[in-house]
């Protein structure tokens, strides 16, 4: 579809959205999903909720809680801290607060994602966010994503997709208050609503298609990339998938053995260690495995990435579900100038600077020269109103 076309289809949608609220809402559940909802079916309700949790085997939930524990234990080691910086008669403050509200969207489509569950909502909860919300199609509202939304301490959950979820989140209707930033990767449509709403609701990032790039030499085992390569491919049509071998050997086996999704996956070879260097950070990947017999000689060359994974049992699949950083990362590029999520984004920062007379006095002539200098002489007023008080008194 031009992207032109689907750029209107989302703005027509969140129009109305903000015009119509709920029975908006409601139409394009229908039209989309082909399912019927009134705004009272919107939510799920806790009694929901709590019978999804029964509901599922004690295996599953066994293996969301031992996710839960890797993902808490990384993200709260990272957790910033505010500092006060203080000099003669100056005291600077870099403060950290946690977003008030955040809206989740769990993509929908071929299948139901609980991890995009603990990969948003638990870096959000380590934060201090107040109030999480969970979005995501009808159809995929599983008791998986129940029980693990409930693991993860979310409650507010509303069966609603698409882009018109995002509209909701932006802009609030009777049933789903609006939220402070939305994040949680999404199809075409989302990630355009999301790049429509932004600057009345803060976003994560545009994510596009799903990507991995492996870079391998002989050591590499021939199975393992090619079942990561299927692994990444399973995501999406549109995912991508590459090899740069630097074995021709290593080149040929996969080649010959790839027998599945072959107009997505990508098979090069080249012998020169630094133009693959130089070539992964050209391409800029989601993923990138290093499956080579010195792996980290190449990772600290690699400037661009949203995730490494080094050695032959780091699979993309253990931070897809359990390693602990989130598996929402950058896509097409944009991780020369982006991370992944965690918990630094559910958080904002205020500076806080208290100057005492003193300190004040010493950098009024510096001020009041910038100032005049930009032709903002009112700035240098405010500076030298100041100082004329300080010798009166």
């Amino acid at each position: 579809m031009n992207n032109d076309i689907m750029e209107n289809i989302v703005k027509n949608i969140i129009k109305k959205v903000k015009n119509e609220g709920d029975s908006a809402l409601s139409y394009f559940t229908k039209r989309y999903d082909g399912i019927e909802l009134t705004p009272k079916n919107f939510k799920v309700t806790e009694d929901e909720i709590i019978f999804a949790y029964k509901s599922v085997n004690r295996t599953f939930i066994n293996a969301v809680k031992s996710a839960k524990k890797n993902i808490d234990f990384f993200q709260k080691s990272i957790l910033p801290k505010s500092k006060i910086l203080k000099k003669k008669g100056i005291v600077l403050k870099h403060v950290f607060k946690p977003l008030n509200s955040v809206g989740i969207y769990v993509p929908g489509g071929r299948f139901s994602y609980p991890s995009t569950v603990l990969m948003t909502a638990i870096p959000a909860k380590i934060a201090g966010v107040k109030r999480i919300v969970i979005t995501t199609p009808a159809k995929n509202v599983t008791n998986e994503l129940l029980a693990t939304a409930k693991i993860c301490g979310v409650n507010e959950i509303y069966r609603i997709g698409g882009a018109q979820s995002v509209a909701a989140l932006a802009y609030g209707t009777k049933t789903i208050s609006k939220v402070d930033k939305i994040v949680g990767p999404g199809n075409k449509y989302v990630t355009e609503a999301k790049r429509q709403v932004f600057g009345d609701v803060g976003i994560d990032m545009l994510a596009g298609p799903s990507e991995i790039l492996i870079i391998a030499d002989e050591s590499a085992k021939t199975e393992f990339i090619i079942k990561d390569l299927y692994a990444q491919c399973e995501h999406d049509t549109d995912a991508k998938a590459t090899v740069m071998s630097l074995s021709k050997r290593l080149y040929e086996n996969v080649k010959k053995r790839i027998e599945l999704f072959k107009n997505q996956i990508k098979i090069m070879y080249d012998n020169d260690i630094e133009r693959v260097i130089n070539a992964a950070n050209e391409i800029s990947p989601e993923h990138l495995e290093i499956m080579t017999k010195n792996p980290l000689n190449i990772a600290r060359k690699i400037k661009n990435a949203g995730a490494i994974f080094i050695g032959n049992y780091s699979t993309v699949v253990l931070g897809d579900y359990f390693a602990g950083p989130s598996h929402v990362l950058p896509t097409g590029k944009t991780a020369r100038f982006s991370s992944g999520l965690s918990v630094y984004d559910f958080f904002k920062t205020t500076s806080v600077i208290q100057y005492r007379n003193s300190a004040f006095s010493k950098s009024a002539d510096s001020i009041i020269e910038l100032a005049n200098t930009e032709g903002l002489y009112k700035h240098a007023e405010s500076i030298k109103i100041r100082i004329r008080r300080q010798r009166i008194a």
